[in-house]
């Protein structure tokens, strides 16, 4: 397995403990994982495409790597009351309308890449829950929160942006 592939994995293993970091009311402790997890999605790209280490392996489970670690952020903050119901109803919808074509098209033989807009909806995601988790473990400081809310308002209306462009970009997927 090589270092990008390890930095996917090792993001997938970092979830419990920001779980239980957060959940135990740890919230610096929280951040700095979620955070360092953030930091394994900027360089396993990176590394992958520097040293022309992209595998099937890398495409599929990076995204899903990506999103097991903000979906659980984001079931932390809708359980805490920090974060909409509907906002995550969005991003989810926008999820697995986008597995849907990928599944369509990768039963055809076809791999469907992520594009910039969605990279930069996860990145926008991920500042936003940074910020966020910043603000909880900063409590004094209510305008933390409100910042790292307002980017991750920003993150819906990119997601919801990304998701349209996929599809266009993508619709011959719906008649194969």
């Amino acid at each position: 397995m090589n270092l990008p592939n390890k930095l996917t994995v090792l993001r997938v293993i970092m979830v419990p403990l920001y779980i239980a970091a957060f959940m135990m009311d740890q919230h610096l402790i929280a951040l700095v994982v979620f955070a360092l997890a953030s930091l394994t999605d900027f360089f396993d790209g990176k590394i992958a495409r520097e040293r022309n280490l992209v595998t099937n392996f890398g495409k599929i489970m990076d995204p899903l790597a990506d999103k097991i670690l903000v979906y659980s952020a984001l079931c932390l903050f809708l359980e805490g009351g920090h974060i909409k119901s509907w906002m995550l109803i969005v991003l989810l919808a926008r999820e697995f309308i986008i597995a849907g074509m990928r599944t369509v098209a990768a039963s055809e033989g076809r791999v469907l890449a992520a594009g910039m807009s969605g990279k930069i909806k996860t990145a926008l995601q991920m500042v936003g829950i940074i910020i966020m988790m910043l603000g909880l473990a900063v409590p004094q400081n209510e305008n933390i929160l409100i910042i790292g809310s307002l980017i991750f308002f920003v993150s819906i209306i990119a997601a919801v942006y990304s998701g349209v462009e996929y599809i266009v970009k993508n619709r011959d997927v719906f008649s194969m």
